[in-house]
């Protein structure tokens, strides 16, 4: 689909690898696997020549709907869900004439916005999970995910993931081998399967709670003391249950998963910008026990915390 306000990058790279997929198979004196066309909301606004381009109107049925990212610099999301609105229905009723869908990083805003993402698992960029997740609370929403299949819908993660759910559905639609030549073609690695690693935490703060919002800046500042959730916040006058409602309806997240991730945040940081011992960032950070520590942390980050240190330090040592 050609959406309004989409990332060019993202169409071009679906174009991309699907056209390569194309040419190799006509290269080895097989059919073309697919017929790639673009459907949008009208065709003089979608400049590509090489491609049949549709108005959503006069599009038949399709056997496999794509839907590229939205431009992150182009407004808010629910501007570029509402400037598509039109293509919604369509979507929709491809799907339940056996069309299978599939979503590319913070497209999948307008793939939830249809309702078919309801109860399945979904990602996307790792630093809009959880903006998907206050908006469609009905989106099993996996942040660490690289990419999700249910029942004939697919997402992916940010940014070089869309190359993942590309590459599954090559496999899926042609073969094994076909996507591990298109892996070659593309130097894409094909064993990567989680994305969390790549996440900062940006929690939520655009709300209009100001006793949830007390509660986040307690917990920005005292992350990094050995203390409870209840200690941090004890005073909150507030209803235990009560609380953890408003805080989740708020950020989208529970209070201690908040304190968690804000607690790893500052793990990474440290990690990452000096040379402290694991015993020494995991003290700074909040935490006092080393193996519970580590696997926390190899839980919410996807590497240990010398892998990541590896990855990511920006102190180097001869």
């Amino acid at each position: 689909m050609y959406t309004r306000q989409c990332r060019p990058l993202s169409i071009a790279a679906i174009l991309d690898v699907f056209e390569s997929v194309n040419s190799a198979l006509l290269r080895r004196g097989e059919n073309a696997a697919f017929d790639i066309q673009l459907v949008s909301h009208d065709t003089e606004n979608v400049i590509h020549n090489k491609y049949n381009t549709l108005r959503v109107k006069d599009a038949a049925n399709a056997k496999l709907i794509l839907i590229p990212a939205f431009k992150s610099d182009d407004g808010d999301i629910k501007d570029n869900i509402n400037a598509n609105l039109e293509l919604i229905p369509w979507i929709m009723k491809q799907y339940h004439q056996g069309a299978e869908v599939a979503s590319f990083c913070t497209g999948a805003f307008l793939l939830a916005a249809t309702g078919l993402l309801n109860g399945k698992k979904a990602t996307t960029h790792v630093l809009a999970t959880y903006d998907l997740a206050r908006n469609f609370p009905q989106i099993d929403v996996q942040p660490e995910e690289v990419v999700t299949h249910d029942s004939g819908i697919y997402t992916s993660g940010g940014a070089t993931n869309t190359f993942h759910l590309l590459l599954y559905l090559v496999e899926k639609y042609c073969s094994r081998e076909v996507a591990v030549q298109i892996a070659k073609l593309f130097a894409i690695d094909m064993d990567r399967d989680r994305q969390n690693y790549f996440a900062t935490f940006l929690p939520t703060k655009d709300h209009t709670d100001t006793l949830i919002a007390t509660a986040q800046q307690r917990m920005e500042e005292q992350y990094n003391k050995s203390a409870t959730i209840e200690e941090i916040i004890g005073d909150i006058p507030s209803s235990r249950r009560n609380f953890v409602r408003r805080f989740k309806h708020a950020t989208g997240i529970t209070p201690i998963e908040y304190l968690q991730r804000t607690r790893l945040e500052g793990a990474k940081k440290l990690l990452e910008k000096t040379n402290q011992s694991i015993s020494e960032v995991m003290y700074n950070s909040g935490y006092n026990d080393v193996k519970s520590f580590r696997q926390l942390f190899k839980k919410g980050v996807g590497l240990t915390p010398k892998e990541y240190r590896d990855k990511f330090n920006i102190i180097r040592t001869n």
